[in-house]
């Protein structure tokens, strides 16, 4: 059986969540995450190995292509996000899949210490704009000696390269926000965890994409589909030399990742370790 639990996000930086949660609206991530990278949800449920039972946390969970295999492993799964949209379409797409779908904001969560035997993230968490505090929350909500797996895009990998790309034509972001590649870094991630968990392990690897036959293919289903790309297009609205400037990067960036027919490979990080 499924439901759906609303919370409200912390009052201090409403308005920034409140654009974050407008970006992931207005695309079509279910679509990236259904289309693109069905994989990597999988393969973090692999990782974490939940079993039969246990109470697991995805958190950032988007449509839930994790939340969904570790349900189906027979855990009993809640996926969270701070985007109703994205959570309704894991609901529509999966309504047999018993999960929990709970709008939560990842830097205050809503439950309790040491709810969860597994906590998890799949190219979510990374997008909470202060990391320390999105980090806290993860290991707060995980029971002592409960498993915790975040997989994030590196900022060597393309998409790490597609921020770098991209932060040129976008305004600054507010104080504190931190890029959402970082999450991606050892370094980065062994300094948010620091010694409140063991066993910590990084793992790097890719997923392969052959979606996209060209750069403009690429370039154009990221502008309708991908919240980040389509809010830098937004932001030049009415300004067609920066479009053309834009559209320009991202076919560059695409063409030097194309390793013959559209192939591409792009670099994560999955992070596992257990709760001290």
């Amino acid at each position: 059986m499924t439901s759906t639990t609303s919370t409200t996000p912390r009052a201090d930086d409403e308005q920034l969540k409140q654009k974050h949660r407008a970006m992931w609206a207005s695309s079509h991530y279910d679509r990236v995450a259904r289309e693109v990278i069905p994989v990597l949800g999988e393969r973090i449920a692999a990782r974490l190995a939940p079993a039969a039972g246990e109470r697991v946390l995805d958190v950032a969970a988007g449509s839930g292509n994790a939340a969904v295999p570790a349900a189906r492993a027979g855990a009993r799964v809640v996926a969270s996000d701070l985007t109703p949209e994205l959570l309704e379409a894991g609901r529509t797409a999966h309504p047999d899949a018993p999960v929990e779908w709970v709008v939560a904001d990842a830097e205050a969560l809503p439950w309790p210490d040491a709810s969860y035997d597994v906590v998890m993230s799949v190219v979510g968490v990374m997008f909470a704009p202060h990391h320390q505090a999105a980090a806290d929350e993860l290991v707060r909500v995980l029971r002592p000696g409960g498993r915790l797996g975040v997989l994030s895009w590196t900022p060597e990998g393309f998409i790490g390269r597609l921020f770098a790309t991209m932060r040129d034509f976008v305004p600054p972001p507010p104080a504190g926000v931190q890029p959402p590649p970082l999450w991606g870094s050892e370094e980065h991630v062994r300094g948010l965890l620091g010694d409140r968990v063991t066993d910590l392990a990084f793992v790097r690897d890719h997923v392969e994409v052959d979606l996209f036959p060209g750069p403009t293919d690429f370039r154009d289903y990221f502008r309708e589909n991908y919240g980040p790309t389509l809010m830098a297009y937004r932001a030049l609205s009415g300004q067609p030399d920066r479009v053309a400037e834009l559209d320009a990067a991202l076919d560059a960036l695409a063409a030097g990742a194309d390793e013959g027919g559209g192939r591409m490979r792009w670099e994560y990080v999955l992070v596992s370790a257990r709760r001290s």
